[in-house]
């Protein structure tokens, strides 16, 4: 099941939103064979963008960080490949937002970056050695403008 939502070009204080897709985790055990799909259409060229994965996961959870590959394949591109170790806590808490049990991680991927015209394809592949990695609950893709 895929869950989705497109923010609207609505401005802020900070940040215009463009785009955030959130994909769930079949039964919260991402196999290292499920690999989240993202696409998104660049026309503004004038701005700025950042990227982030957006990971949620419950207490449950065995590590404090996750590693992943992140393939992009700008448009009229080939794909590139990016190894990331991801942090997700320190000894003492979980950095991301929590709820009961639940908690939120919005990571930085890229600084802000001048994109170019066209369709952005993105994937992300988890590469831990545990596979499946149990109680991840849901990946995204969430890409702002920066002023």
């Amino acid at each position: 099941m895929v869950i989705a939502s497109y923010a609207a070009l609505v401005e802020s204080c900070t940040t215009v939103d463009l785009y955030e897709k959130d994909v769930t985790i079949p039964r919260f055990k991402w196999k290292s064979n499920f690999k989240p799909e993202f696409t998104f259409l660049i026309k503004d060229t004038t701005v700025r963008y950042q990227l982030f994965l957006v990971l949620r996961h419950n207490e449950k959870y065995n590590y404090n960080n996750i590693w992943i590959n992140f393939y992009s394949q700008p448009p009229g591109d080939t794909v590139h490949k990016a190894p990331y170790e991801l942090q997700l806590a320190n000894n003492e808490r979980w950095l991301g937002t929590g709820m009961d049990d639940i908690y939120e991680h919005r990571i930085e991927l890229t600084k802000p970056i001048q994109l170019r015209a066209g369709s952005y394809h993105f994937k992300v592949e988890q590469i831990m050695r545990e596979d499946p990695l149990e109680n991840v609950m849901d990946v995204g893709l969430r890409v702002e403008k920066k002023p």
